[in-house]
């Protein structure tokens, strides 16, 4: 029959294992299936960092070789998918810039707008002759 000292250990054993699964193997995994997913959805022309902090815009991808080519300023690089730490799709930087001077534009002929009737009405009051 097993002592109180074996069954401790044995206990402390098992909450040892189950520490280093639920706070070291389980997340670990959950990141790599993550990394995963966001690789499959890598298509031409999204804006790319790779583990060694190189941008670029993919140019090709090919699930074959698991390999992706980056276009860098002009230069064409290849490198393994697994070497892609971040992806920012395409259109998003883009659609941010356009939308955001597509605002300012529209502020910025409001404004000019409401400063010429404030100058004119100003003009207005001034100019005695013109009553």
């Amino acid at each position: 029959m097993p002592n109180a000292g074996s069954l401790t250990s044995i206990l402390f054993i098992v909450v040892m294992f189950a520490f280093l699964y639920f706070f070291m193997i389980r997340p670990q995994r959950k990141q790599q299936q993550k990394h995963q997913s966001m690789l499959s959805k890598i298509k031409r022309g999204d804006k790319v960092t790779t583990i060694g902090r190189l941008h670029g815009v993919v140019d090709e991808v090919n699930e074959a070789d698991k390999t992706v080519t980056l276009d860098c300023d002009g230069i064409f690089l290849v490198f393994d998918l697994n070497a892609i730490a971040k992806i920012a799709p395409a259109d998003e930087g883009t659609s941010h810039i356009a939308a955001k001077s597509d605002a300012t534009s529209a502020e910025s002929s409001a404004a000019s707008s409401e400063s010429t009737a404030a100058e004119s009405a100003d003009s207005q009051a001034d100019d005695p002759e013109s009553k």
